[in-house]
């Protein structure tokens, strides 16, 4: 329960409260002999009230209202060419192969699938090599995108790793409580002032240019209207994070030495190395965190009991709290984590860290990574961390894939009463409020642009990218993959739950699995080489033209303020009405107000029954007259009832 006292007096006691504000609010359970002697001075002089707290096992109102929009910092932008990343700032002693002297950036209009100079003299596959590029975006690029942002009409940005990393993807932690250095405007600056500080006491932690840099950022995003999450993985560091380093070093005389999973430490009586430890996915540039108190063996793509040692877990709560309310002040920071590789973390922890959460910062927003039970067959059921307990929302995948297989009919299609049952199977294993609350993506940093998984007609997410499978499309898709990726996007943006956009797939990027989703982002302003069809495997080259489409941008543009307008679409109960082969038919309804969402999802014709009135189709502004209709083949209605 929250205390709210207000004053209606001048006398002493109040005079001298009121010079900090007119109402003061107090915990109980912390202010409580402070809150007497308040009410002792000033008896008759102030009136007390309780103040409902927000129901913290539910998730935050503001997030079922939200348009995501996904931002991986490398490739967003180059604001700032003077903080570029360097040769000492991105070498890893772990990596595959060291970065070569002649390493140069990128530029960022390059051909994708060209080899740099550098790169090809290495003698390795250009999908290794990917690794060591970077094109130099950073905090100032986004900070010069802001009226795109806005203009676009996004409403919370799910930031990729921030964090100090010498990797491209920053989930190889130097440092968590600092932003990396080549995001910010003063790289050497910020080494030095964090060579000043003990990592390990958040005391002496200060704020380098980098951090305020984001901090500033925040700020103008809050002003705009937009949210803030960051992306942290508190399974594991990179090998060059402070903590790690000193184990290294010390072995098991570091004060860190309860920190990682370590399977062995060295003996220093032998000339060996018998150093080993456990690095995620054995990828060995990835130590794992240490977990403690787990009952019985891991399962992966199950959730287990248990906890992270209490060295990292109270550095993780400390970092946690920095970003939440810097300097103490929650106004001043971010909105929430988006939490990764949550499955591998276990539950005791993230029941503890939502409490944590929660407490600093009640409307805070935590969306996990869960993704495969069983790859590349069977996905992880939500529940266990959509209950109240653990997360506000997962990436809901679950529901992406039976949409692909809906609207992109790829070898294994399947037709509109399959994908309905699909949606309630998912639907009604979660309480109500979760529903509305789950991060609805298609495409990430870890998956093929929406496009691409679209063009390519395989099994989601398998072989969908030219190293796997050299019959892959990765160039530019035909007309018909555009066509089905816009149905699904009024689907996306009509449906249950908050969208998300994967930046870049709203200018029409294309792009297979990973490393190719990560392409510098096609900017209008910029004329970008012709990038090579790796698909075409023998005879002459052949190349796509890319750039920025604004045919598609207008189309996704369009769906988010259709969203923005009408709040059926964010806070209506769902119903399907017509589920018939390639028909869906289903209704946004409250008890003030319905939309119908018409959609045929083969290349021929089909009538369709949708209920009487008149309408008004909000994709195009034509009037409908209710009843039978007939829908050209790939095609949709949005309709509102008209006048």
């Amino acid at each position: 329960m929250t205390i709210l006292i207000e004053s209606h007096s001048g006398s002493s006691g109040v005079a001298f409260l009121i010079s900090f504000g007119q109402s003061l609010i107090f915990k109980m359970n912390e202010m409580k002999k402070y809150l007497y002697a308040f009410i002792f001075l000033t008896a008759g002089a102030c009136t007390v009230s309780q103040k409902a707290e927000p129901d913290t096992t539910i998730p935050p109102a503001w997030a079922k209202n939200m348009v995501w929009y996904q931002i991986f910092p490398e490739r967003f932008a180059n604001g700032d060419t003077t903080n570029d990343p360097t040769i000492a700032s991105i070498t890893t002693p772990s990596a595959s192969f060291p970065v070569p002297d002649d390493w140069a950036l990128t530029p960022w209009t390059s051909d994708w699938f060209t080899m740099e100079t550098w790169a090809a003299e290495t003698g390795k596959e250009l999908k290794e090599t990917t690794q060591h590029r970077r094109y130099g975006g950073d905090l100032k690029g986004v900070m010069n995108k802001l009226n795109y942002l806005s203009d676009l009409g996004i409403t919370a940005i799910y930031f990729n790793p921030l964090n100090d990393a010498p990797s491209l993807h920053k989930y190889d932690a130097r440092n968590y409580h600092h932003i990396d250095i080549n995001f910010g405007p003063d790289p050497e600056g910020d080494m030095k002032l964090m060579a000043t500080e003990n990592p390990g006491d958040p005391a002496t932690w200060k704020w380098t240019s980098a951090d305020r840099l984001f901090l500033d950022l925040v700020d103008s995003l809050h002003r705009r209207g937009i949210r803030v999450i960051m992306d942290y993985s508190w399974n594991h560091t990179g090998v060059l994070f402070w903590a790690w380093q000193d184990l290294v070093k010390n072995q098991e005389k570091s004060p860190y030495r309860d920190w990682y999973e370590i399977v062995r430490f060295d003996d220093p009586g032998t000339p060996e190395n018998e150093f080993e430890y456990k690095g995620w996915l054995n990828i060995m540039s990835l130590p794992e965190l240490k977990k403690v108190d787990v009952p019985v063996a891991r399962v992966s793509g199950h959730p287990y009991e248990g906890n992270i040692a209490e060295g990292p877990k109270k550095h993780i709560l400390e970092v946690t709290r920095r970003w939440l309310a810097p300097d103490g002040d929650t106004a001043k920071g971010i909105d929430g984590f988006r939490l990764d590789v949550a499955d591998q973390i276990p539950m005791g922890f993230w029941r503890e860290y939502r409490t944590y959460v929660k407490a600093i910062k009640p409307e805070a927003y935590l969306t996990g990574e869960i993704w495969w039970e069983k790859w590349p067959d069977e996905m992880m059921n939500p529940v266990p961390y959509c209950s109240g307990d653990v997360f506000d929302a997962v990436m809901f995948y679950q529901i992406y894939r039976p949409a692909r297989s809906l609207f992109a009919q790829p070898d294994e299609p399947i037709d509109a009463a399959a994908f309905v049952d699909s949606l309630n199977f998912q639907w009604n294993r979660l309480a109500e409020p979760f529903r509305y609350s789950q991060m609805n993506v298609n495409a990430t940093h870890d998956s093929p642009r929406l496009l691409t998984c679209f063009a390519n007609k395989g099994k989601y997410k398998f072989h969908n990218s030219p190293y796997d499978d050299p019959r892959n499309i990765s160039g530019k898709p035909d007309e018909e993959v555009y066509a089905r990726v816009r149905l699904y996007l009024v689907h996306q943006f009509t449906n249950i739950g908050a969208p998300s956009i994967w930046a870049g797939d709203e200018m029409g990027m294309w792009g297979g699995d990973d490393p190719d989703p990560r392409k510098p982002l096609w900017w209008p302003e910029f004329t970008f080489d012709p990038e090579t069809r790796t698909n075409i495997q023998t005879g002459p080259k052949e190349y796509d033209q890319v750039g920025f489409n604004n045919n598609h941008f207008k189309f996704v543009k369009q769906l988010i303020r259709l969203r923005k307008d009408n709040p059926v679409l964010v806070d209506g109960k769902i119903e399907f009405l017509v589920a018939d082969g390639p028909v869906l038919v289903y209704r946004r309804y409250t008890d003030k107000a319905q939309m119908v969402m018409v959609f045929n999802v083969s290349t021929t014709p089909h009538e369709v029954e949708i209920p009487e009135g008149k309408w008004q189709n909000l994709l195009d502004g034509k009037t409908i007259n209710g009843g039978k209709v007939s829908l050209e083949g790939l095609s949709a209605l949005v309709l509102k009832p008209g006048n």
